[in-house]
């Protein structure tokens, strides 16, 4: 079944989108995962690296559930996007702690290697990309919103695919920019591979890189200009976690162009 939705990411923009519903899954059970590593990737978000025994794999772009368990018995849960692509052995979740929040603090601040604690996926199909769907490949971010995208881009890299991908991703600060590093090294490395980072609100010396917000006219410059628009292309537009994930195509675009 198909959903053609309106999402406005901002004030200035808004793009027409059409979701995918996702499938009916199986019962998931809840089981323990074990805190392998702990990766800081900035100063309020870090990667945790997680061994679960009886993981059945998954899809980038997938998430999970996280289930905590007071000494009371009462419970908070949460869901978080897998950042690991398939081809792993550890699962690997980015978290952002949220100031006042029930579950972020604890996994951010107080979590150590050797600890465990409740999930259970992996759930979501429509918000996924594989290998054999092909490209060219859009991707949009905004905050933590990059973390299933960036499973997807892993998931590019271990397979070698070169089909043409881009990456436009939103910060506040350069500080704030999740797997800075690793995104660099991977557009370094590949040069069908673009990444553009957006500082909206602190741009350091010197910047040469996009300033303010993603808008219409930078989304038809970088992933959908006018000769593309008959070609295929998969797009994924995320947020963050707490807003819907969209797919569009370059008809989409297109067609909401006609609007302006």
């Amino acid at each position: 079944m198909a959903i053609t939705i309106m999402v406005t990411p901002g004030e200035s923009s808004d793009v027409r989108v059409t979701e995918t519903a996702a499938q009916p899954v199986r019962r998931l059970e809840w089981q323990l995962a074990q805190v392998r590593e702990i990766v800081v990737e900035t100063y309020r978000v870090k990667s945790l690296v997680l061994h679960v025994a009886n993981w059945q794999g998954h899809l980038s772009g997938q998430h999970v559930d996280i289930r905590l368990t007071a000494e009371d018995g009462y419970q908070a849960q949460r869901s978080y996007s897998i950042a690991s692509p398939p081809e792993d052995e550890l699962l690997t979740l980015t978290v952002e702690r949220v100031d006042n929040g029930e579950v972020s603090p604890y996994l951010v601040d107080d979590l150590r290697p050797g600890d465990q604690f409740e999930l259970r996926g992996p759930i979501g199909g429509y918000f996924v990309w594989t290998a054999a769907m092909g490209g060219p490949l859009c991707l949009i971010a905004g905050g933590s919103g990059v973390v299933p995208l960036m499973a997807m881009l892993r998931h590019r890299d271990r397979r070698k695919i070169r089909a043409p991908a881009s990456l436009l991703y939103s910060s506040r600060s350069l500080d704030d920019v999740i797997y800075r590093a690793e995104l660099d090294a991977m557009a370094h490395c590949d040069s069908h591979l673009r990444v553009v980072n957006m500082l909206t609100r602190k741009q350091p010396a010197g910047w040469m890189d996009r300033r303010g917000r993603i808008d219409k006219a930078l989304l038809a410059e970088t992933c959908f200009p006018p000769q593309s628009w008959r070609t295929s292309q998969h797009f994924w537009w995320n947020l963050d976690m707490t807003r819907s994930r969209s797919r569009l195509n370059a008809s989409d675009l297109q067609e909401d162009r006609h609007h302006d």
